[in-house]
């Protein structure tokens, strides 16, 4: 019988993965979007969106991790040809992601030191490039993004605080809100958990020979470790919104984040903004590219030796797209919507497989959490259903 293995800093590091390529720029985007189109109720919706993730999150972590096989992989035991569609799902919401996320660092670069937002994407595609060509990436990426993930959280909750928030409001309509959104819940959920998210830590584990059912506890652990650093990271930039907004400033929706800081830090504040959003957007840019190529070289074995080169392909692609076609604030919104409709079908297949013994080698998901995972198919199925009859 295997040594189980300690909680280590390979799984604080899968845990930061997940959690920094859930916060970048449509991360920071939402949050600020829909503080201030729902005030203090915003807090119900973190709320139910965190019972929601672990929902997702552990179900999706145990099963990839107790099979040692990756989802494309797990997806295709169940149906046939449902990996490569998944792969396919993936692959094109972590695109349309990863060029939100290199603009993003380009914007932080300019905010920061007044960098062109096209060169500051490009200087930063290439940071994160280097991550992947390094002889030690594994341990690079864990480094990488848990250095940037603990300066994001500090970074903000200075911020949180010079807001002054109302605090007795918010607790108040945490639990019992004024106001429901459904595409707010899909899109925090999605932008939390959905498409390539809730993967990449699992996957992460796998690569680091975290595996087998005798290690359920540690990824377990790492789940939630992941979903509480995201969560932290939501609450605290609801907070310092809440508080600009209840102080009688506007939010620029041209660049909502950005007017938060300013408004809550003055002249400072806008610099502060621009470290977070590189911060945010350079990690998510790792998560999303690691990600997204799991599952490419999972569906077509044949690329499997060609991951360290698709990797920064797939980075200049996205530099590229930026580049010749710019970033919205509405394609964050939407892409965070659209990993919000993938999160269905990708729990789903993994609830499936996580019945067959013959996949998980003989482990078998708990009935609560199993119940929890398919409690969150359905829920999550009704508001995607909703939400594009709302945006079609």
């Amino acid at each position: 019988m295997r040594v189980p293995i300690k909680y280590t800093g390979i799984s604080i590091g899968a845990a930061f993965l997940m959690a920094t390529s859930a916060i970048g720029p449509g991360f920071l985007t939402q949050t600020a979007v829909f503080t201030a189109q729902l005030g203090a109720s915003f807090g119900f919706i973190i709320l139910l969106s965190v019972l929601l993730d672990l929902g997702a999150q552990v179900n999706i972590w145990r099963t990839v991790t107790a099979s040692n096989l990756r989802a494309p992989e797990l997806a295709n035991r169940v149906l046939p040809g449902l990996g490569h569609f998944l792969t396919l799902l993936i692959v094109a919401g972590g695109l349309a992601f990863n060029i939100g996320n290199v603009a993003g660092a380009g914007l932080g670069l300019e905010a920061l030191a007044g960098i062109p937002p096209g060169w500051g994407a490009a200087l930063s595609g290439g940071i994160a490039a280097g991550l992947f060509l390094s002889r030690e990436a594994g341990k690079a990426v864990d480094y990488f993004v848990r250095v940037l993930g603990a300066l994001m959280i500090l970074m903000t909750a200075w911020v949180a605080v010079s807001a002054h928030p109302p605090l007795a409001e918010v607790a108040l309509r945490t639990f019992f809100p004024e106001k429901m959104d459904a595409v707010a819940v899909l899109t925090i959920v999605g932008g939390t958990v959905g498409g390539y998210i809730s993967f990449a830590g699992a996957h992460r584990l796998l690569d680091a020979g975290i595996k087998g059912a005798d290690n359920i506890e540690v990824v377990t652990k790492s789940a939630f470790t992941g979903i509480g650093i995201a969560t932290a990271m939501r609450m605290l930039l609801f907070l310092a919104a809440l508080g600009v907004v209840a102080g009688g400033a506007a939010i620029d929706p041209a660049n909502p984040p950005a007017s938060i800081f300013r408004a809550a830090a003055g002249a400072p504040g806008h610099r502060f903004f621009g470290l977070v959003m590189w911060a945010a957007a350079i990690t998510s840019v790792v998560g999303c590219t690691y990600t997204s190529i799991t599952f490419l070289t999972s569906s077509f074995q044949q690329w499997k030796g060609a991951a360290r080169w698709l990797q920064p392909a797939f980075i200049a692609i996205s530099v590229f797209v930026f580049c010749f076609f710019g970033k919205p604030v509405r394609t964050l919104i939407v892409a965070g919507a659209l990993n919000g409709l993938i999160l269905p079908v990708a729990l789903a297949a993994m609830l499936l497989a996580a019945r067959r013994r013959e996949i998980t080698a003989g482990y078998r998901l708990p009935t609560l959490w199993q119940a929890a995972g398919w409690i969150v198919v359905v829920i999550m199925g009704i508001m995607a259903a909703g939400a594009l009859r709302q945006m079609v």
